[in-house]
């Protein structure tokens, strides 16, 4: 087996130029949750080779609806371990770096960032998110950002803006009000959103089954999915053009 075999169907459409593009690239991937663990499988089907993937959290019960390492056999397990099991499994030329790490202002050196040819973002933290943005936009990197996919069901509304253009996202608007009185991206950051608003219909079941500090909100796989593989397509977007 060579590595080229198992990307001949996208040789086919993009040429080899592109493809050995792809490969060289390195990226880091923040959160591998419901957008995030779709995205690291895109990326990787797609041809990238050098790829970090950073989550502090091992999988729940709760992520089995959407999340890509969820299942009943690897509840309890780092999902950036189980990731990094499955992505080599599908290339194991690949080189995978999974940390399980949570990003903040205090880790942020650790990551080095200017490293990086592309840094995504599947944050759901405002506030480690809104520090990511700014510390990612100040690296050579091109940055790529998801904004809330909870609250969605139609994936046909789903979008791509810069971050200033966004709109009907709760995420995006809290985050520049938050970014308002602190430093802000130095250079544009695409991001994908959708302003659908889907209430919730089941907060009884969250109240009385989920135990978080935060508001927990509904959320469906192929939301989640499509906001994920529209992250790998932009990455691979911008290597092939």
């Amino acid at each position: 087996m060579k590595y080229n075999d198992l990307f001949a169907r996208t040789e086919l459409l993009v040429g080899k130029e592109a493809m050995n593009a792809i490969a060289s690239k390195r990226v880091i991937l923040f959160g591998v949750g419901g957008v995030g663990s779709w995205c690291a499988e895109g990326l990787i089907r797609s041809g990238v080779r050098y790829l970090t993937i950073v989550d502090p959290d091992k999988v729940v019960l709760s992520n089995i609806n959407r999340q890509l390492p969820a299942t009943m056999q690897t509840v309890g397990q780092l999902k950036v371990e189980v990731m990094k099991n499955r992505l080599l499994e599908i290339n194991p030329f690949a080189e995978i770096n999974a940390v399980p790490q949570m990003y903040n202002e205090e880790t942020s050196e650790s990551f080095h960032l200017e490293t990086y040819d592309y840094i995504i973002d599947a944050i759901d933290m405002l506030q480690q998110k809104a520090h990511l943005m700014v510390k990612a936009s100040n690296t050579p990197a091109t940055i790529f950002s998801s904004m809330g996919a909870a609250l969605k069901i139609d994936p046909l509304r789903i979008r791509v803006a810069e971050f200033q253009k966004v709109k009907g996202c709760k995420l995006a608007s809290a985050l520049r009000r938050y970014l308002r009185e602190k430093e802000k991206p130095v250079k544009p950051i695409l991001c994908v959103y959708s302003e659908e608003y889907y209430p919730n219909k089941g907060a009884e079941w969250v109240k009385n089954n989920i135990s978080r500090r935060v508001q927990t909100n509904g959320t469906v796989v192929h939301v989640t999915a499509v906001f994920g593989f529209t992250l790998t397509s932009l990455v691979i977007q911008d290597i092939i053009s």
